[in-house]
């Protein structure tokens, strides 16, 4: 019976891992299609957004049985609260990837973001990615210094986000209001898929450690 108890519960993480994987991919795509104008991969991005979903509603449905028939404490009753809110974390970051990729859709055939920040935007798909990874691995190996890791690796991200506002405040931009708009939404929709990877790391603290850290995302 202990045994079947302790595979449910591996199965919750291993659900959350998988849904990490889907959104770190799916964030990866999104900015492809947004840099390429690749209306086939924007609508699989935003297609695929449905498998995130399905995934947090079987994530919840074996918590909730977990709860109901177990009755957790202690450490194993923050186990199945945390992960429930991780879930919503990972949830939330697939839907910020269908918005790269519907900004992409949007502005096909043109490319939404302009030559001179492709680099930018391109690094900051990358690094949104990179973080969801390291974020998986922390939910497998529950690695605090891992996680605390990955809050400073998002250092990099705010700075990505700030140097895009650099470029629209400067009296020498070109590319008009609506593109102002579209780097503006890109750029913010990056730095939350980042914030909500190191939400994920910092509740995996919570769950190692008991002790609560700077709160992520809302």
């Amino acid at each position: 019976m202990r045994k079947a108890y302790h595979e449910e519960l591996d199965s919750i993480s291993d659900g959350l891992v998988e849904m990490a994987n889907v959104v770190g991919s799916a964030i990866g795509l999104a900015t492809t299609a947004l840099l390429d104008a690749d209306i086939q991969l924007a609508e699989s991005v935003i297609s695929a957004d449905e498998k995130v979903d399905d995934l947090q509603r079987d994530l919840e449905n074996r918590a909730i049985a977990v709860l109901a028939r177990q009755q957790p404490v202690a450490t194993d009753l923050r186990v199945v609260v945390t992960s429930l809110r991780m879930s919503a974390d990972l949830e939330r970051c697939g839907v910020l990837a269908q918005h790269v990729a519907k900004l992409a859709r949007m502005r096909y055939p043109q490319r939404a973001v302009p030559r001179d920040l492709r680099r930018t935007i391109l690094e900051m798909g990358q690094l949104a990615q990179r973080l969801m990874a390291q974020a998986a691995e922390v939910v497998i190996t529950q690695d605090v210094d891992a996680a605390l890791q990955l809050e400073k690796d998002d250092d990099r991200m705010d700075e990505l986000h700030r140097m895009l506002f650099q470029h629209l405040m400067d009296d020498r931009w070109q590319h008009g209001v609506e593109t102002a708009v579209d780097v503006t939404l890109v750029g913010r929709y990056y730095e939350r898929f980042a914030d909500h990877a190191v939400s994920v790391a910092q509740r995996v603290v919570y769950l190692v450690t008991g002790e609560l850290t700077t709160d992520g995302p809302a």
